[in-house]
């Protein structure tokens, strides 16, 4: 079954010619721990971790397909990623980057994997599952990681639940982290008198209406100043009303959709409030990009917050890591305490919960990866770094260190982690995960508050709910054969 939907997969794309990935190459440099939080980290690792001995992939290398490279160095200013120092310091294990381009990030995968060439692992995006489960894109991963091994404690459930077809998981779940956040700088907050975001989230006033109030104030075009600017900013909204608009019902095992529910439409309206009020920077005179036409560093994403012109820039916490003079550059002069941010607003008319998406940290397994025991070894490496407290204790030091991180940032990033990982699961499955059909239009609906033609919630569900529903038992169909099959 599987070989037949991997021919349909190959077969939809139309491959017409073999590519190779990304472009010119950076050169990776090597940056080291302490002697100290290195021997406190291997150490530690004999705790949770296999001997060397013991494990076949000792010693092997994991191809990684990705745009990105969360594991190599590049700058002085970044930190080591303690899950890889574990893999290459206690097994002798080594990471290839095989580098991508975004946009073309599964056809080139697809042009791999026709060719015999497989890489071994992919990042674990929400939009991997079902759609590239169902056409063979990636592999279940149950041959190679025990899920009743102590070490998934806590993690186990949320991959059976969430990335499984039948009995059947088909994603590593490492951590679950907090999709979006709001980042602003102090200094220009305190310049228009408002309240700190921070101090209200903590008083459980951080709410919508807060929220509306100073984006209203603050935003005057004619002066070219908007309140919110980000790639996330629509879709992070709508998603801290605690309802995506398709997610996974666990009760009757199915994908559902949630467009009749109060809350998403209090959340569609007041993304229509914002834009209809120039609260945004415009995307759709701008060629839907951000302010800066986006660059592809993580600091230019918060440009316009430095000189008052932006007061909330959207995105995921990455943007706000990296070195210190690229930040203070373009979001708030770190060292003297201006850059902060806070999880998105929550409703003040629902259950009073603060809701943040539950992203998957972890990976997928590319169908034919050459080594898929050596993925598996990675990916215990990087769930003992999210669970022991030496680890956690160096990761949290190295923040402070490299990211000049006050204490006051790195209790707000404890905290967003903590709401990501508790009982209140916001997981929604993006755009590519819910096939062509289906994902352009929760697209359409996710980005609605970034759209020139922006429209309430009443009109979108008018415009859209039928083929959601259409799309939905289509998609239900096609998991429920798959695992029959």
């Amino acid at each position: 079954m599987i070989k037949k939907f991997l021919a349909l997969f190959f077969a939809v794309i139309m491959v017409v010619a073999l590519v190779g990935c990304g472009g010119t190459k950076r050169v990776p440099i090597e940056l080291t721990l302490s002697t100290e939080d290195a021997e406190a980290i291997l150490n530690a690792a004999g705790i949770y971790l296999p001997d060397a001995e013991q494990t076949a992939a000792a010693g092997t290398t994991i191809e990684w397909y990705a745009w990105f490279d969360d594991f190599h160095n590049y700058s002085e200013g970044e930190i080591v990623n303690t899950g890889y120092f574990t893999f290459k310091e206690r097994y002798g294990c080594d990471i290839v980057w095989n580098e991508c381009v975004w946009d073309e990030r599964f056809s080139q995968l697809a042009n791999l994997m026709l060719a015999g060439t497989s890489p071994d692992f992919y990042n674990a995006e929400t939009e991997n599952f079902p759609y590239y489960a169902l056409h063979g894109t990636f592999q279940p991963i149950n041959d190679y990681i025990d899920l009743d091994d102590p070490l998934w404690s806590g993690i186990a459930d949320y991959m059976r639940t969430y990335f499984s077809i039948g009995d059947d998981v088909y994603l590593i779940c490492t951590d679950l982290y907090f999709g979006s956040i709001l980042a602003y700088n102090r200094r220009v907050i305190d310049e228009w008198g408002f309240d700190d975001p921070a101090e209200l989230f903590y008083n459980n006033e951080w709410t919508w209406d807060v929220f509306y109030e100073m984006c209203e104030d603050f935003s005057d075009p004619d002066s070219k100043t908007y309140a919110l600017d980000g790639w996330f900013y629509s879709r992070a909204i709508q998603r801290s009303c605690g309802k995506p608009v398709v997610s996974y019902d666990v009760a009757t095992d199915k994908f559902v959709s949630n467009m009749d529910d109060p809350a998403l439409e209090r959340a569609g309206n007041l993304l229509y409030d914002l834009n209809k009020n120039e609260c945004i920077w415009p995307y759709y005179s701008n060629g839907y990009k951000v302010r800066n036409q986006g660059s592809s560093t993580a600091a230019d994403f918060g440009d316009g917050l430095k000189e008052g012109l932006l007061l909330f820039s959207c995105g995921g916490p990455y943007h706000i890591t990296g070195p210190v003079d690229e930040i203070s550059a373009e979001y708030a002069d770190v060292t003297a305490n201006e850059l902060m941010f806070v999880p998105m607003p929550r409703d003040p008319e629902g259950d009073g919960f603060q809701y943040v998406e539950s992203d998957p940290m972890g990976y997928c397994l590319v169908m034919n990866a050459p080594n898929p025991e050596g993925v598996a070894l990675l990916a215990m490496c990087d769930r003992f770094k999210a669970i022991d407290p030496t680890v956690m204790s160096v990761d949290r030091m190295q923040k402070m260190n490299k990211y000049l991180w006050t204490e006051e940032m790195l209790e707000m990033y404890d905290k967003c982690v903590e709401l990501a990982n508790g009982d209140n699961v916001v997981l929604a499955y993006d755009e590519n995960a819910l096939g062509s059909h289906l994902g352009s239009i929760c697209q359409d609906i996710e980005r609605n508050g970034m759209q020139s033609n922006a429209v309430t919630w009443a009109q979108l569900k008018e415009q859209h709910q039928d083929q959601v529903i259409y799309y939905l038992e289509e998609l239900n169909t096609e998991v429920e054969n798959f695992m029959n099959s």
